[in-house]
């Protein structure tokens, strides 16, 4: 399974088609594709705390689907309708203010329907701060 769109691909049709992803400011930027992966940045503010002083739980929600979606669409091209069914994650850490990675792994790509593997992970941090399984239904052609 090889990737079809680049980086500068999955940003323009991010920019395009889901603006408002970056409406408070650009925190998420894909950081590398592969054959069946995906890795994404997210630079957490203020905004993303929850009491504690760690990003909140919403904020790597954000990021899982974000970054599970931009994987699928960098192996099936622009599909705007591509929707997720389900996301189930598994916090692991607490995660301080510092960037987030999802590291993005396609379990499974058919025809209609797509599984991904994400594993959010931190800088100098021996083991995930998350882990989740997102699932998307692609429309018919």
């Amino acid at each position: 399974m090889h990737p079809i769109m680049t980086i500068e691909d999955i940003h323009a049709f991010l920019e395009s088609h889901f603006p408002q992803v970056h409406a408070d400011g650009r925190v998420l930027s894909v950081t590398d594709i592969r054959p069946g992966g995906l890795t994404m940045r997210f630079e957490p503010g203020e905004r993303h705390l929850r009491p504690g002083d760690t990003v909140s739980g919403p904020s790597m929600v954000m990021l899982a689907d974000v970054a599970a979606y931009a994987a699928i669409l960098a192996h099936i091209g622009p599909v705007a309708l591509a929707v997720t069914t389900s996301l189930n994650i598994n916090f692991l850490r607490k995660p301080k203010l510092a960037p987030i990675f999802c590291d993005c792994r396609i379990l499974k790509l058919g025809k209609r329907l797509a599984v991904i593997d994400a594993i959010l992970t931190q800088e100098n941090v021996d083991s995930p701060v998350a882990q989740a399984v997102a699932t998307y239904s692609i429309p018919p052609k």
